[in-house]
């Protein structure tokens, strides 16, 4: 996970490519990808376990990608259902 977060950080200076389905993120169940904030903020909490346990980490990291892939899912639903004011 460490190698995935460094190189996830050197990738930082490119700008992300859009998926070709623009459609998949707010169809799919998964979580939504690792941001390099997010990496950050895990390497951040490696090195100072005392805080947070590693278990404790990885489950609010996976919780919160989960959370933000439905809160996704729901916004594009209420604006495709939101009658269109043009």
């Amino acid at each position: 996970m460490l190698a995935l977060a460094f190189l996830a950080v050197a990738v930082d200076d490119t700008r992300p490519t859009r998926p070709a389905d623009p459609n998949r993120p707010a169809r799919s169940g998964e979580p939504v990808d690792l941001t390099v904030p997010e990496i950050r903020h895990l390497i951040g909490a490696l090195f100072s376990p005392p805080i947070t346990a590693l278990n404790a980490l990885l489950h609010w990291s996976n919780w919160r990608r989960s959370h933000q892939a439905s809160a996704r899912r729901n916004h594009y639903r209420q604006q495709l259902s939101a009658p269109s004011s043009a």
